[in-house]
């Protein structure tokens, strides 16, 4: 196991002086910032935050993310010009080290919170869910936490326009044709390939989500048979979907090598949709982070992991789930779990 830290670039605030002190800290998981959605990365921006990690003693093995363009999910005339960019920036990523790519295929939005600073009894505050809220939303006219900026109102419009009627095969099938067009390249640079779960698991919109269930995984591994073509085991988008069995999940999945990346973290629930997003340690909240990670040890795991979206605490006033503190001792406590487990088999 190697623990990881995201870190959003040269921009961050958060500096790769500052993650390489964190006890047992091995690399960051990053990304290049500079370009359009769909295009091929350059090689000085690559190289860039590989410089960066190098001079800082911190590996650069994954990335999160290259995102999807649109049209390769909506599967659109343009997509094999979209799929070759990505397989280039494949090629481009493997010659600068990076060895797993975690990426996602939901449409339109990769993960929606309708509270950015959900304030708790201890005064820490971090994301949330509430399902009603997001209903009483017009999709024509949507102003959501993360997203305001990310989109203009025509924009989104015309994208949720574009999925309407789209099926959850129409996506599946889309998703099943650009995985079997990048796959081969990602075995000739011994690249792995990790889809991130839809967070929340559950259709929002109108838009469909196809990565949420045991039975989702089993028919994109079925799909395509190939070990390259695995998963990134997040905790708490997986946790959200009440009906997953985690623990059994993450033995099973790394029994068979299928999980090159974990996102690990805790969500509290409120009622059967609704959640809010808390500290790592198992009786912070409603998943068992510590029979999780048992399940991983047990089943064979060795793989990257990162400690996922943390609280604002201790004054901290950072990006929204990715300050410094709390995800520093979420990386601790897992470190912590995994020694302990590991130590405790042998």
């Amino acid at each position: 196991m190697k623990m990881t830290f995201r870190w959003y670039g040269l921009n961050d605030c958060i500096s790769l002086q500052t993650i390489r002190q964190i006890p047992g800290m091995t690399g960051v998981v990053t990304a290049v910032y500079d370009t359009p959605v769909g295009s091929v990365w350059s090689e000085d921006s690559i190289a860039a935050l590989k410089k960066a990690c190098d001079e800082n003693g911190l590996e650069m093995e994954v990335i999160e993310s290259v995102p999807v363009h649109e049209d390769i999910k909506l599967g659109r005339c343009r997509r094999d010009e979209y799929i070759e960019n990505y397989c280039e920036n494949i090629r481009r990523l493997s010659k600068a080290g990076v060895k797993c790519i975690c990426y996602n295929f939901m449409p339109v939005f990769d993960w929606l919170r309708t509270n950015l600073h959900t304030l708790a009894e201890d005064g820490s505050n971090s994301l949330s869910y509430n399902h009603e809220e997001i209903m009483k939303l017009d999709p024509k006219h949507l102003s959501l936490p993360g997203w305001d900026e990310s989109y203009t109102a025509e924009e989104l419009n015309g994208l949720l326009e574009s999925y309407a009627g789209m099926t959850h095969d129409q996506l599946f099938d889309n998703l099943v044709y650009f995985l079997k067009r990048i796959i081969p390249v990602c075995n000739d640079v011994k690249m792995n390939m990790a889809i991130h779960p839809d967070d929340p698991p559950w259709d929002v919109f109108g838009l469909p989500r196809i990565i949420s269930t045991a039975e989702d995984y089993e028919r994109l591994f079925a799909a395509v048979p190939d070990n390259a073509n695995g998963i990134t085991f997040c905790t708490g988008s997986l946790g959200a979907g009440r009906d997953n069995d985690l623990l059994q999940m993450a033995y099973d999945y790394a029994k068979r090598g299928k999980i090159h990346f974990a996102h690990i973290r805790n969500i509290q629930y409120s009622n059967e949709l609704d959640f809010r997003e808390v500290g790592h340690k198992t009786d912070c909240g409603s998943l068992d982070i510590y029979g999780i990670v048992k399940a991983l040890v047990e089943g064979g795991f060795d793989g990257y992991v990162r400690p996922d979206h943390g609280r604002n605490i201790w004054g901290e006033n950072a990006k929204p789930g990715y300050g410094l503190y709390d995800r520093a001792l979420g990386a601790c406590y897992l470190n912590g779990l995994f020694e302990a487990i590991e130590k405790g088999r042998k």
